[in-house]
């Protein structure tokens, strides 16, 4: 922006906003205090109080909850045998006490050791080089207008180099062991159960809660009514928790506003 100042043209450092950009940077700025703050009224109702528990609700009733569909073989018809005492499709000669059915209950036997290590180290050098030396020109150094011109010996001349290094590595060490007790929310047409299982530890002001979910075939079902979690297809496994030491460890809401807009 430029002012008249005694006949001379004096040229502004700090440039004029315009009303609409002062009123859309005021927007901007009470947008992200109301996104920062709209957890406060929660945070200063639970000052000085432990974390509350979660209450036992119907897994199906929540908001977010989605039946599971899985491609299905095709159904087949029963077979009974007279006279027999054993039934068609019976995994054991009395009756079953594993999970079969909707609300039955089962042990999962949370076992995740898990450890990888990974170091990548990649180099690549390319050099190219080309030239093009012409001592005569179509001829024309014979002629006599050029005999006394010299005649460029170089013509043509490129020379490019590439260098790209690149390294990598992951260590990455994982070992949780604990059991949880699971519903069974869903029987899939197949005879396979979906199950879903929550826990929540709460000690002192810091509450732990585990969540594990997906899909199992009665047959992985072991005698005392337990799973293990690595026979769970789809498994969604969730160990974390809520309270004074984890709201410590995590960054501030405002800085976390900041990590998202700001380019750099």
């Amino acid at each position: 922006m430029t002012t008249p100042q005694a006949g001379i043209l004096v040229k502004s450092e700090t440039p004029m906003r315009s009303p609409s950009q002062s009123r859309k940077l005021i927007l901007a700025t009470l947008t992200a205090a109301l996104l920062g703050g709209c957890s406060a009224p929660d945070r200063f109702a639970s000052l000085g109080m432990q974390p509350a528990l979660t209450s036992i609700d119907n897994p199906t009733a929540q908001p977010g909850y989605k039946p599971v569909h899985m491609p299905m073989p095709e159904p087949v018809p029963a077979a009974y045998n007279p006279n027999s005492l054993w039934r068609s499709g019976s995994r054991a000669f009395f009756k079953d006490q594993r999970a079969h059915q909707i609300g039955d209950i089962l042990t999962v036997k949370v076992r995740i050791a898990d450890k990888a290590e990974i170091d990548n180290e990649t180099k690549r050098s390319r050099r190219s080089e080309e030239d093009a030396n012409v001592t005569d020109i179509l001829g024309l150094s014979k002629l006599p207008i050029f005999k006394k011109v010299p005649v460029p010996g170089k013509v043509i001349g490129t020379d490019s180099t590439a260098t790209t290094e690149g390294k990598g590595s992951v260590n990455r060490s994982e070992d949780l062991r604990t059991n949880v007790a699971a519903v069974v929310t869903q029987v899939l047409p197949n005879g396979n159960l979906v199950i879903e299982g929550r826990q929540e530890i709460r000690v002192n002001y810091e509450l732990r809660e585990l969540i594990v979910g997906g899909i199992v075939r009665p047959e992985d079902i072991e005698s005392d009514n337990t799973l293990e979690s690595t026979k769970i297809a789809q498994a969604r496994i969730a160990y974390g928790g809520r309270g004074q030491i984890t709201d410590v460890q995590q960054p501030r809401y405002g800085q976390q506003v900041l990590d998202i807009i700001l380019p750099w």
